[in-house]
């Protein structure tokens, strides 16, 4: 096989790869939603096992329907591909336009931001012991993408996009790992691989351990990621990881969102389930498809296939 077509035949791979990551995170915000703030076994009284796209939930949310989750990646999503690269004013710029729109859900840390940023222009925010919410990490896919082919690059715009709303140490940390586990599984990682990329957060940040996982899925990142680590590592495919961190409760669309983003990278398109794709928003289903080539053709790795 020429150069030419053995990159073609890899781009095709990631692309694909990297449509399961964004289109894992919306399936998991739609599954989850319907059950956010409750609590496990009030999941298991209303629904036995909770493994449908109903929509519904405290939201009221029609089938298929997503929420900030999704919606905020898809801000950063087009803010890229509007600019062609990495551009704060622009990402705020969407944020903003979004917040305006009234969203169903905002996080009130993420909501804080934005309106400030509308008021008064700014960007950023100073560390707050507050800010260790998942706000941040939920937002990963559309960065990892950006930044496939350099681990740096994606540290330093995991840190950058977190900061937009969210100034906290954990939050940092859960970002840049967020993003490459997506990363890694895109490029092809197996499950040993991105345990050792787990294993590096903790060795830093021992909150962050899971072994003895007692099944809190708060808003706080290190409960987010915990319930995220259990069912991603202590799972055989993408379904059962996705029903299992969602019938947790707590923060469901989050939890699901973003164990949905690794999943999916982890597992491919061939793992997304064909039911809960069918009952996706089909508008953004459509937008995630074309934003991903966008995203992926603009990265370092998209550069160098198209070169080859």
């Amino acid at each position: 096989m020429a150069d030419s077509e053995h990159a073609a035949v890899k781009r095709q791979e990631i692309l694909a790869r990297a449509r399961a990551a964004f289109l894992g995170l919306a399936l998991g915000d739609a599954l989850g939603a319907t059950t956010e703030f409750l609590l496990p076994g009030e999941i298991r009284y209303k629904y036995k096992v909770h493994n449908k796209i109903i929509g519904g939930g405290w939201l009221n949310l029609k089938a298929g329907q997503v929420t900030d989750d999704t919606q905020m990646s898809i801000c950063i999503a087009r803010a890229i591909d509007q600019t062609g690269g990495w551009d704060a004013t622009c990402i705020m710029d969407h944020f903003a336009q979004w917040l305006k729109s009234k969203p169903i859900d905002v996080g009130a840390t993420c909501r804080r931001s934005i309106s400030r940023y509308i008021l008064k222009g700014e960007i950023g925010k100073d560390y707050s012991d507050w800010d260790a919410g998942n706000g941040a990490a939920m937002r990963m896919a559309p960065v990892a993408l950006f930044a496939l082919g350099d681990e740096a690059l994606l540290d330093k715009l995991a840190v950058e996009q977190a900061r937009l709303t969210h100034n906290n140490k954990l939050s940092d940390a859960a970002c840049i790992t967020v993003g490459r586990l997506v990363q890694q599984a895109i490029l092809g990682a197996d499950r040993p691989a991105l345990h050792g990329i787990v294993r590096d957060l903790i060795a830093e940040y021992p909150k962050f351990q899971f072994n003895r996982y007692r099944g809190g899925a708060s808003a706080y990142v290190v409960e987010t990621l915990q319930t995220v680590f259990h069912y991603f590592f202590g799972t055989a495919h993408f379904e059962e990881c996705l029903v299992g961190v969602v019938n947790q409760g707590g923060d469901a669309d989050t939890t699901g969102a973003i164990v949905g983003m690794i999943a999916g990278a982890f597992y491919g398109l061939e793992g997304l389930p064909k039911k809960w794709l069918r009952k996706l928003d089909p508008e953004v289903r459509r937008e995630i498809d074309a934003l991903v080539v966008r995203l992926v053709d603009l990265s370092p790795l998209g550069q160098q296939l198209k070169a080859a």
